[in-house]
């Protein structure tokens, strides 16, 4: 069970590196590989490099005690956090199949979980 926290952890951290992303990419236009590695020095973008490199520590420490195949189809609840996230953060509209999609995943996760 303490693996299944971890591993939702591992998502939110994920869902929160790609928040932070799409946030810090938002005024910025990027048509270069200069303008990329400029846009990797604000601090949202930097921040959301943290995370993800938090969240992959993480990750290894996970892999090294669970099966892959248990812990990596619970990974995609990351998914269903950025699906909420852009809607809510961004005002995004989220058609009826990606629901649908969610629905799937969680679905998923939930027969992974129930070993």
């Amino acid at each position: 069970m303490r693996i299944f926290f971890l591993t939702v952890l591992n998502a939110l951290m994920m869902a929160l590196g790609q928040i932070l992303w799409k946030t810090g990419m938002s005024s910025k236009e990027v048509n270069t590989f200069g303008e990329i590695l400029q846009a990797m020095f604000s601090p949202l973008i930097f921040c959301g490099l943290i995370v993800y490199g938090l969240a992959t520590f993480l990750w290894l420490y996970i892999l090294s005690k669970a099966e892959i195949s248990y812990v990596y189809p619970i990974q995609s609840l990351a998914f269903v956090l950025v699906l909420i996230s852009s809607m809510i953060l961004f005002k995004e509209q989220v058609a009826l199949n990606r629901w649908i999609g969610v629905g799937v995943i969680c679905f998923g996760v939930y027969i992974v979980s129930i070993k």
